[in-house]
């Protein structure tokens, strides 16, 4: 054990930040509709009633001021923007889920929204006015009414969890024992339903940052039922987390079966302080992301005030410089060796149907202190050249532009996922089998260098290739032999032999042999715009090494 991540001294240490966030987030409130944020209006812009319900009923403390404590001011702007809410929803409580591009969805709970007015709701109800009291009860009631009629009937995923946290929360304010059964019920089945490595599956296999938001939920609910039945699935996603985090704080992608890499930090979520391997994890992430992540959201810091709990801290394996780790059943292996953090996934399984569930097409990461992620393992759709490897032609599957309704559906001719996949944790690799076409990926670290070695092990009669997809950066320079500029988001197209057998780009340089093509930008389809476009920061530089016979095909990172 470590000195403890005491809840009270990191309050006091966020206090600050939390405090200054008030008046930024009240300056966006339009006094006459009573909605914050920008245009278009999304019901998601009132999800900080809850950090401004927090500064309202937060009492002072030493090292703690409160000007906003019980602010009748503060409490007026709540109120209109619970009251936006009710105008916003349709005769079912449900609101038209619409996207800041202005793109909609169809009619939701929204979950994130619900959760955060109810517990506005909670903590301002006996000073609110009667009659703005009694229109919110009949809102919120009809809202909760929905929400445990329709989502705490699913199967177990991440909205219907959250949403059983919010269930819970109303329960607490109206007495409504109904309520409470189902939400506890719901948030025991989660907790029956996490993978005994700590995390949750929508699919196969892990999600990750999503697994988050299974962490906030439980985390909320621990804090306000005091129910330690949530206890050990905590835990367990503590220790999962601590070891899928890279040293900048950014999640691992590479097990992730929902999210590709954005360069996106970690959440600190109030879950994390339940348990000692959280509350380490919690207070390095903190560290880590101090220098570049920002102040800590109001909306965080508010959970952490009202939900957190005090307690000694584990060491977690991203502080160690060197440390292994095997997740499942040799279903992935994470290997810290300073300078490198490298993550090999045996995870594999079928294309389905649903948009939300990425392919499982990638199988290597490699991320280097100096420079973070340079090979990136990220899943997704209708992009084989994000597959570590393909058999047949990559052509054949394609996202089409403005196709809000694609086909993910299996192409003949082609095969980017594969059959089976089998971890060789002792040779940092993977065997792996493409429609009876045997292949491997290994990789070799030293102090100065990355190998990564692909092998075809027998015959095709269709084409071979591996691919690394590398993680670009715009509008920071790039030099392949005598080419070079500033990459943007004009096309590149380069073989080995034209740029002289290497590429450099954001502190970091590739050997690659004459008969490899570089292309940019390789864009993946973004699940969460209607028609799948991403944007050229989304896409990957990647590297396609043909295979064209039994034999071996190298590329060496190093730090330029």
């Amino acid at each position: 054990m470590i000195d403890g991540t005491s809840v009270n001294a990191l309050v006091t240490e966020l206090w600050p930040d939390f405090l200054a966030q008030i008046p930024e987030i009240l300056a966006t409130q339009d006094p006459a509709t009573g909605r914050f944020g920008t245009e278009p209006f999304i019901v998601n812009d009132q999800n900080v009633l809850w950090p401004l319900a927090v500064a309202w009923a937060t009492e002072p403390a030493a090292g703690r001021p409160n000007p906003y404590h019980h602010d009748q001011e503060l409490l007026a702007a709540i109120i209109a923007g619970g009251d936006a809410l009710i105008d916003a929803a349709d005769e079912r409580g449900q609101f038209e889920f619409r996207k800041k591009d202005n793109s909609t969805w169809g009619p939701i709970y929204m979950p994130w929204t619900y959760s955060r007015w109810i517990r506005a709701w909670g903590l301002i109800r006996d000073a609110m006015p009667a009659d703005r009291r009694a229109a919110w009860d009949s809102a919120l009631t009809l809202a909760v009414d929905g929400i445990v009629a329709t989502a705490l009937t699913e199967p177990i995923r991440n909205i219907p969890a959250h949403h059983a946290m919010g269930v819970y929360a109303a329960a607490q304010v109206l007495g409504r024992d109904d309520w409470a059964a189902a939400a506890t019920d719901y948030l025991h089945r989660t907790v029956a339903e996490q993978d005994p490595a700590g995390f949750w599956s929508e699919h196969r296999g892990p999600v990750v940052a999503y697994n988050v938001v299974y962490v906030d939920a439980l985390g909320c609910y621990l804090g306000m039922s005091g129910d330690r039945a949530v206890l050990p699935a905590l835990e367990r996603a503590a220790a999962f987390h601590a070891n899928l985090t890279y040293p900048d704080g950014t999640l691992v992608e590479t097990v992730d079966e929902r999210n590709y890499y954005r360069h996106s930090q970690a959440s600190l979520s109030v879950g994390f302080l339940a348990s000692a391997a959280g509350r380490g994890y919690l207070r390095w992430l903190h560290r880590v992301q101090g220098s570049e992540g920002g102040p800590v959201a109001a909306d965080t810091i508010a959970s952490m005030i009202k939900y957190g709990h005090d307690g000694p801290a584990e060491e977690v394996a991203a502080e160690r410089a060197e440390h292994r780790f095997v997740l499942g059943a040799d279903d992935a292996l994470v290997e810290r060796r300073e300078p490198w953090f490298a993550t090999v996934s045996a995870y594999h399984g079928p294309q389905g149907p649903n948009r939300w569930i990425q392919d499982r097409q990638a199988h290597l990461s490699v991320y280097h202190d100096a420079v973070g992620l340079i090979l990136s393992g990220s899943n997704t759709r209708l992009q084989p050249l994000w597959s570590t490897f393909t058999v047949g032609d990559p052509a054949l599957l394609a996202h089409r532009a403005g196709d809000e309704d694609p086909d993910f559906s299996v192409r003949p001719g082609l095969d980017h996922l594969p059959a089976s996949a089998t971890l060789r944790p002792d040779e940092l690799g993977l065997d792996l089998d493409y429609a009876g076409v045997p292949v491997s990926v290994r990789l070799e670290l030293t102090e100065d260098s990355a190998t990564v070695r692909y092998g075809l092990h027998g015959e095709s009669d269709r084409p071979v290739a591996a691919q690394a997809g590398l993680v670009a950066k715009l509008g920071e320079p790039w030099q392949a032999g005598d080419h070079g500029g500033t990459l943007d988001a004009k096309p590149i197209r380069l073989t080995g032999a034209d740029c002289g057998g290497w590429f450099a780009h954001r502190g970091w340089r590739v050997t690659l042999p004459d008969e490899a093509v570089l292309s940019w930008p390789v864009l993946p389809h973004n699940p969460y715009t209607k028609d799948g476009s991403a944007e050229p920061a989304e896409g990957r530089i990647v590297i396609t090494l043909p295979l064209p016979a039994p034999g071996e095909a190298r590329l060496v990172i190093m730090i330029s």
